[in-house]
């Protein structure tokens, strides 16, 4: 973690503030996986073509995020059926800056992800009334409907493009909890790549040149696949197996 901080000194910051302007609430999302001892050398590659986020003198910010589904999965096997027009719905708290969304992940029929959200006090397990109403409106849904399913903590890393509307998180540090059952993923980083359009994107291109491809599963997902390994997820078991396979394999030494 100190190496970490260290490299992340030699970035460039950006302040929330600054951020507004590339939000990016609709976008095109491609996530990329690989293991923690890589993440050193991908920064030290990517720190002249981006700013990194800073809060409150820190640029290692925590996430804590609560996700919501039917009594029986629906969104899940939605999103394991590939059905497009699925939503995710969270609450996220934001813990150096204290703020709090409740946030509804709309992936279109045309692989866009729109993103609508309002400021909440406190992450609630029964949703509250102007998140409810947020819900109605996107979604159909009620907070009736739902249930508290899973509770995902990370360690987060934002990188803002110097020249693009582009903002790459990068994800360390998973923990997932339903309350009873806690697992910490090791190992293991998450990356996104979130641009309005296509465009050349410096760390899609990084990734190709290490040999590295898209396709990592959403944290719900394989957050739900690892304390509920009953449910079915066969659709995901090729996405489950490269995760799996970095955790488990010795480091790399030829990247």
């Amino acid at each position: 973690m100190k190496q970490l901080a260290e490299i992340l000194t030699s970035f460039q910051p950006i302040t929330l503030k600054e951020m507004d302007g590339v939000k990016l609430l609709e976008r095109t999302d491609t996530k990329y996986a690989f293991r923690t001892e890589n993440l050193i050398t991908f920064l030290d590659k990517l720190r002249n073509y981006y700013r990194v986020l800073e809060v409150d003198n820190s640029r290692l910010i925590h996430y804590q995020s609560l996700y919501y589904d039917t009594d029986n999965f629906k969104l899940y096997h939605k999103h394991h059926s590939g059905k497009l027009n699925r939503f995710k719905i969270r609450y996220r708290r934001y813990v150096e800056s204290g703020l709090t969304f409740f946030e509804i992940k709309d992936k279109t029929n045309k692989g866009r992800t729109c993103k609508n959200r309002v400021k909440c006090h406190q992450i609630d397990e029964n949703i509250c009334e102007k998140a409810n109403q947020l819900l109605l409106l996107k979604t159909g849904l009620s907070n009736a409907d739902l249930q508290a399913k899973l509770w995902v903590n990370f360690t987060r890393i934002t990188l803002v493009s110097n020249d693009l509307p582009e903002r790459l998180t990068i994800d360390t540090d998973l923990v997932f909890s339903d309350g009873s059952i806690s697992k910490f993923i090791p190992h293991l980083v998450i990356a996104e790549v979130k641009l309005n359009r296509k465009q050349k994107s410096v760390f899609i291109s990084l990734m190709k040149d290490q040999h590295i491809e898209e396709g990592s599963l959403s944290k719900y997902c394989y957050g739900v696949t690892q304390l509920h390994p009953g449910i079915k997820q066969n659709n995901f078991k090729e996405k489950i197996n490269i995760i799996n396979k970095l955790i488990h394999d010795s480091p790399s030494t030829g990247q």
